[in-house]
């Protein structure tokens, strides 16, 4: 989706942002870096721009207040788009205010980088883009080289591996009244406040409302409501899970459009079954404020990315794991007397 092969790094001023509950302070550099080395610039690119190559999901800026203005990144990203001697000085107070809005102990210091670039492509076409990163994680590195008749070893420690990007948002110039395109990567595994403070706090994002984002809400929604919800209203089986679980991806995978009743009818089958997913996507629309809509196009990649998040394995003790794709038909569940113990009967036509 998004690709930098004619892209250019025009600026880059790097800072470095503390947290001030632990005492750490902020220090910011009085002008941009100067990149005289081509390989220098070119291993920066593969750092700052190809972990988004296979990131799908746009965002936009927004504030609670809905004005745009409100919020911080937004004012300062449209500051530099307009007037681009501003870049080092509005680079500067992103990090003041990326260092105000850390407020959880855990959260890292480390270098911010505030970078302009030219001609990076998204939805196929060529943008200028404001990209802000934060290095968190430092490495040490082994160094060796030739010396005399044989080698030698150096090492660097506290050294950032351009691997390894930790935070990230890139913001394209385009759709400045619908809050800006942007795409975001954050590698913190964890959901608690140090984690969020990136896309929450400090650049204050919501999902654009596309295809993609309606395919992914509603096969995420989906796979909860047989997962979780069915379990509270029904006694059904996990092979019955699992074969509801594959009709949804055979479904999305065979169709263009997805339809609500349609849906319903061809994969749930089962009136009061549908009402029961209705009202839970609903519930899911209230509390998460995301409307999905009953009738949209759907999103291939979405639809892959979701494919991997489905499990059609029914794992048995640790003793067995059956994998069903197709009928569920072809396998029926009992109990047996005699060993006081649940089996599952599979019929097949011949071994592979």
């Amino acid at each position: 989706m998004i690709s930098f092969f004619e892209a250019s790094l025009k600026q880059l001023s790097i800072h470095h942002t503390g947290n001030k509950l632990v005492e750490e302070y902020y220090k910011l550099s009085d002008a941009p870096l100067k990149i005289e080395d081509e390989l220098l610039g070119n291993l920066l690119m593969q750092y700052f721009l190809k972990p988004f190559e296979k990131i799908n999901e746009v965002y936009r800026f927004f504030h609670p207040n809905d004005n745009l203005q409100l919020n911080e990144v937004f004012h300062f990203a449209h500051e530099i788009f307009e007037n681009n001697v501003l870049f080092h000085e509005d680079s500067q107070q992103l990090a003041k205010y990326l260092y105000d809005v850390a407020n959880h102990p855990k959260i890292k210091s480390g270098e911010l980088y505030v970078a302009y670039f030219e001609k990076v492509q998204i939805e196929g076409e060529q943008l200028d883009v404001l990209g802000i990163f934060k290095s968190e994680t430092k490495d040490t590195y082994l160094k060796v080289f030739p010396e005399l008749d044989g080698f030698n070893m150096s090492y660097e420690q506290e050294a950032i591996s351009i691997n390894k990007l930790d935070k990230g948002c890139l913001i394209f110039n385009v759709d400045k009244e619908e809050g800006y395109k942007v795409v975001v990567l954050d590698q913190s595994k964890s959901s608690n406040d140090s984690a969020v403070y990136w896309k929450d706090e400090f650049l204050k994002l919501k999902i654009r409302n596309d295809s993609y984002n309606q395919t992914n809400n509603v096969l995420g929604v989906y796979k909860n409501f047989v997962t979780q919800k069915l379990d509270d209203d029904y006694e059904i089986s996990k092979a019955d899970k699992i074969d509801l679980l594959n009709r949804s991806m055979k479904y999305f995978k065979e169709k263009e459009t997805f339809d609500i009743e349609e849906f319903g009818n061809e994969v749930i089958g089962n009136a009061e079954g549908i009402e029961s997913f209705k009202n839970y996507k609903k519930n899911y629309e209230e509390e998460f404020e995301s409307p999905i809509a009953d009738h949209f196009e759907i999103a291939e990649s979405a639809v892959k990315k979701q494919a991997r998040a489905y499990k059609s394995v029914l794992k048995l003790d640790k003793n067995f794991h059956i994998y069903i794709h197709g009928n569920k038909d072809m396998i029926e569940k009992g109990y047996d007397d005699d060993k006081s113990m649940n089996f599952y009967k599979v019929y097949f036509r011949e071994e592979e």
